[in-house]
């Protein structure tokens, strides 16, 4: 998972660094250093100085840094990464970044923002158009059982057997919907579920989200009821002593029918008596086996890794035409969630702590198996939200410099440089502050099993 997250940020620090080299360019100016990664202790630009990797082409040396928790490039005449004040001495040469007009400077600190989300949107416009969509049909699991309540769902009080009917009052097509953090993050968001034949409205707490911080965590909420058909036997197990084999499917315990594997569970993970009872359907025979299940709670099978067979579900393939017309749509939706997860944790809703993830959390989301299309979306996600993060106003990133350059553009006026090279110290010191804090925080995350 670790390789999986350099990679997509190798990938996302290398186009946004470019976005800046390429406009710079474009407007003459020169580009000194080119880097992917810090060669020096990021935010001590003066500490640690080395590469790992590094050439020269023209006026700029391209490189690799060993710190790897970003990138830069060094545009002559402006204050970054590198606070080189020397070189803000001297007077100010045609080919600096200080000489240009605001626009043209304005256009440079977008570069970087603007190719991410290119990027992103390509990377979900190919995602739309070379997988297409896969979903699970809410009709469907309706009327198989409804919906098996996992740990999750149980806190905010859906039950197994419940079939939700509506989300946020409105009906739905698709399952997957259930678990969308665009649902999970709305305001007064609620569940409709019918439960027998009564509606009953179920809300969903505003701090809801906070519980979805790990990869785990949504096939903890709500799956549909499947029922207790045998694909793998565990070795050494009951179901193995007995010779349950593939296909086979439980129908009876202790003399009971049984329609679920929830219901299974229920039996085996209470039992207290010393023999259990199962019958079981096999093509066309029905076997019975009276088992010695004292201080036992499974019978040791796993159920097929498919939720719901292809009847259940609904494969949609767009042409080019359509992919790039709801790829961007996707993409920045990305954005839109970002802001209502911003929004929760200004107005107090969710805690700032548990929203954060850095490296190490992210490097779970991408899962502990190299899967080439979850490695795409990621990095579609990262792009977009890197395009965000990248957009506040906080001087040492491009929001900040944007806001300066705006300021100028309006009042006419530019900032003293003494500000400016204050305000970046201020910048880099809250990031070094924050970097610190997401590291403690996916520690902490990790040891706690949070």
């Amino acid at each position: 998972m670790t390789a999986q997250l350099l990679l997509s940020l190798s990938i996302l620090i290398a186009v946004h660094e470019w976005g800046h080299f390429i406009t710079a360019r474009m407007f003459n100016i020169r580009v000194e250093k080119f880097y992917l990664f810090f060669d020096f202790l990021f935010p001590m630009a003066n500490v640690l100085n080395f590469s790992l990797i590094k050439y020269k082409k023209g006026d700029t040396e391209y490189g690799v840094g060993w710190f790897p928790l970003g990138g830069y490039v060094k545009i002559a005449g402006m204050v970054d990464e590198s606070m080189d004040k020397e070189q803000m001495k001297a007077p100010a040469q045609p080919w600096e970044f200080r000489s240009k007009p605001a626009w043209q400077r304005l256009i440079v600190m977008m570069g970087g923002i603007i190719v991410n989300v290119i990027v992103g949107i390509l990377i979900f416009i190919g995602l739309t158009y070379f997988l297409g969509d896969r979903f699970i049909l809410n009709d469907y699991v309706n009327k198989n059982g409804g919906v098996q309540a996992l740990d999750l769902a149980q806190q905010i009080g859906i039950q197994t057997g419940d079939k939700i009917i509506k989300i946020n009052g409105n009906e739905f097509e698709y399952f997957d919907d259930v678990a969308k953090p665009d649902v999970l993050l709305s305001h007064n968001s609620s569940y409709t579920v019918l439960r027998g034949d009564q509606e009953i409205e179920i809300p969903i707490p505003d701090n809801f989200i906070e519980q979805f911080d790990r990869k785990e965590a949504v096939a903890n909420f709500l799956i549909p009821r499947r029922a207790p058909i045998v694909d793998e036997v565990s070795p050494g197990t009951i179901a193995e002593k007995i010779g349950l084999q593939k296909g086979d499917r439980i129908v009876g315990v202790q003399n009971q029918p049984i329609t679920y594997h929830d219901e299974l569970k229920a039996v085996t993970q209470n039992f207290q008596g010393d023999s259990l009872q199962l019958s079981i359907q096999r093509g066309a025979q029905l076997l019975s086996f009276t088992v010695l299940f004292k201080g036992q709670s499974s019978i040791g099978f796993y159920v097929p890794n498919e939720i719901v067979p292809a009847a259940g579900q609904k494969e949609v393939a767009y042409s080019l035409g359509q992919s790039v017309v709801l790829g961007p749509g996707r993409a920045f939706d990305v954005i839109l969630v970002q802001l209502k997860a911003f929004r929760k944790i200004f107005t107090g809703q969710i805690s700032f702590q548990k929203s954060l993830s850095g490296p190490i959390g992210m490097a779970k989301a991408y899962g502990g198996q190299w899967d080439w299309e979850r490695f795409w979306r990621m990095t579609g996600l990262l792009s977009m939200v890197l395009a965000f993060m990248n957009f506040l106003p906080i001087p040492a990133l491009d929001g900040g410099y944007v806001i300066f350059l705006l300021y100028e553009m309006i009042s006419g006026r530019e900032p003293s440089e003494k500000f400016f090279e204050n305000a970046i110290k201020v910048g880099m010191a809250l990031l070094l502050v924050l970097m610190v804090f997401v590291f403690y925080n996916d520690i902490a995350k990790l040891v706690t099993g949070g």
